[in-house]
């Protein structure tokens, strides 16, 4: 049976609320939220905690879709990335920095790129926009 989840994306109106909205829909019944991760929500995807048990197959709704992509564009990719560049003891600031550069010039996947990206490599979900 298909699992129905559904991503309210009138509540996605930057990276941060992205992730209170996954762990609104994903992580109900834990004890724990994701961090502000693409990994850990690559992570989550792959099921085992949360509303994911395993590989089962997902119907992901995704309500208001084009404001989500908005609201995950080249702004807040671009504020993401430069936010990265002042921890040089964590990230690597060359690679952000072509990154950067990228999204700046219109040429580079933004973070709602990025997601769907993701999404796509997880066969058993099945996005829907809505």
């Amino acid at each position: 049976m298909t699992k129905t989840l559904t991503l309210e994306g009138a509540r996605i109106r930057d990276i941060a609320s992205f992730y209170a909205e996954v762990n609104r829909v994903f992580m109900a019944g834990e004890n724990w939220t994701l961090g502000e991760s693409l990994d850990a929500f690559e992570d989550m995807l792959h099921g085992g905690y949360g509303a994911i048990a395993g590989r089962e197959p997902v119907r992901l709704v995704w309500k208001d879709l084009e404001a989500s992509r908005s609201a995950l564009g080249a702004e807040a990719t671009a504020a993401q990335l430069r936010a990265k560049l002042q921890r040089p003891d964590l990230f690597d600031v060359a690679r952000i920095g072509r990154q950067l550069d990228a999204v700046e010039r219109g040429e580079g996947p933004t973070y709602f790129d990025t997601i769907l990206h993701i999404l796509a490599g997880h066969p058993n979900i099945e996005l829907v926009a809505a």
